[in-house]
């Protein structure tokens, strides 16, 4: 048996936990000593996973549902790239010192030799070189590396053509790393001379890929803007998706959506609680329409109150569906652009309408557009027309259907678990660069 000492990380987020769940437990069944730590409300979740667990001690649970009450002051932000620049020092980089308390209290107790921590874990970089572990960090958002051929990361754009695209991309990779957010960096760097590490005179995003030893991207290149200048440590091993354990929920209304035309699914994901955002729109759109058939899944969010307000033949509305079961029924999904369940309708070969902007969401939402597997709505708040029209031009153009059952094709050629498997024996067969660092960061 292999008694190698592996410890999961994660920010407390749905999108940051669960893609890393699938991994967690096949290292284990191999025979690896695998731990969690994350915030205290995943210690059911952790659990039933079969995996000892590690709450937060000091650090903070920021997550959606209590961000906006722990700092209120974040209600008062306007516009997508001053919240991003408010998110990631509050949720994320303000609490490095509280993750690294933690890890450091973790190790002395059990002396992990690998970190597995989602991208956006930001006491992996510190970990890695105060403890000297190494670090395998999971992409569960799309790779958010500079690059010399694409705009700048975080604003939703897709690669600019002609004769002043390039012009015009280096210009606002300058304003996002010397000015928008060069707040967010300048931190990075004020807590590594806090613990007596060098300093990083590269963008924040790209110092958090340099700073761990592999990345395990979740997804696959054809879901990617393409790009001549990728880190070497850049590793795809296809769509990372949560655990199952095996047991199929079949979706129990096959024979009702086989009447139906078409059938467009929608969700909002499990986080995101005001239903008038995506799930109202849809409802909106197409609930006199008898061709029709729309699935809803909750959540569990107002459900009760949804079915109410929409009584018609044509509406199913569940707390939760299983997506393995009801995506080979579908036509079309309409996504608030979850980096998972845009994973997993390309899995299915489900051609999508995005419509995503905040925590990210406008840079997968963008790639839905550009690699033309679906519509990118550009708004978090959609109208019914908006939603009828852009499902109705997916249906229609065939193209749509075709790009994502040729994204399905190339996603089979992953197994995500043999290849992720791979990279972390190799780097267990290697020792980290040793540093003296300070445990205790400098006041």
């Amino acid at each position: 048996m292999n008694t190698k000492r592996i410890l999961f990380a994660s920010m407390p987020l749905e999108g940051h936990f669960n893609p890393l769940t699938g991994l967690a437990v096949h290292l284990q069944r191999l025979g690896y000593d695998v731990r969690w730590y994350t915030g205290p409300s995943y210690a059911d979740k952790v659990r039933r996973l079969g995996l000892p667990f590690y709450p937060y001690q000091q650090a903070i649970e920021l997550n959606q549902d209590n961000f906006d009450e722990i700092i209120p002051e974040r209600k008062q932000i306007k516009g997508a790239i001053a919240k991003l620049r408010f998110d990631i020092n509050h949720a994320f980089l303000l609490r490095v010192p509280e993750f690294v308390a933690d890890l450091t209290s973790i190790h002395q107790e059990w002396p992990f030799e690998l970190l597995v921590c989602d991208v956006a874990f930001t006491g992996a970089p510190f970990i890695r070189q105060l403890l000297n572990v190494p670090v395998a960090a999971v992409g569960v958002v799309p790779l958010i590396e500079t690059s010399r051929d694409l705009p700048p990361s975080g604003m939703g754009l897709t690669p600019m053509r002609g004769v002043l695209g390039r012009p015009i991309q280096a210009l606002l990779r300058y304003l996002i790393t010397h000015h928008l957010l060069k707040t967010c960096t300048d931190q990075y760097n004020q807590l590594l001379q806090a613990y007596g590490l060098p300093k990083t005179s590269k963008f924040l995003f790209d110092a958090m890929i340099q700073h761990c030893d592999v990345l395990l991207q979740s997804g696959a290149p054809g879901f990617e803007y393409p790009r001549s200048d990728m880190s070497e440590t850049i590793r795809f091993v296809g769509p990372m998706l949560p655990y199952t354990n095996g047991v199929k929920r079949p979706f129990a209304d096959v024979t009702k959506a086989r009447m139906y035309e078409r059938v467009v699914l929608v969700t909002q994901g499990t986080v995101e609680r005001d239903a008038t955002k995506l799930i109202v729109p849809t409802l909106d759109a197409f609930k006199n329409d008898s061709r029709t058939l729309v699935i809803v899944t909750t959540g569990g969010s107002q459900t009760a109150e949804l079915r109410e307000r929409y009584p018609q033949e044509n509406v199913i509305i569940e707390d939760f569906i299983d997506f393995n079961s009801v995506m080979p029924y579908t036509d079309v999904y309409v996504t608030n652009a979850g980096y998972g369940g845009v994973m997993l309708s390309l899995q299915h070969g489900l051609p999508m309408v995005a419509a995503g902007v905040h925590e990210g969401k406008n840079e997968i939402a963008a790639r839905v557009g550009y690699v033309n597997v679906g519509v990118n709505l550009k708004t978090e708040r959609p109208t019914a027309r908006q939603i009828q029209t852009a499902v109705e031009e997916v249906l229609t153009n065939r193209d749509y259907k075709r790009n994502a059952q040729r994204l399905r094709a190339e996603f089979k050629q992953y197994n995500p678990n043999a290849l992720c498997t791979k990279y972390i024996t190799d780097l267990l067969g290697k020792q980290p660069v040793v540093c003296e660092p300070v445990l205790n960061p400098v006041e």
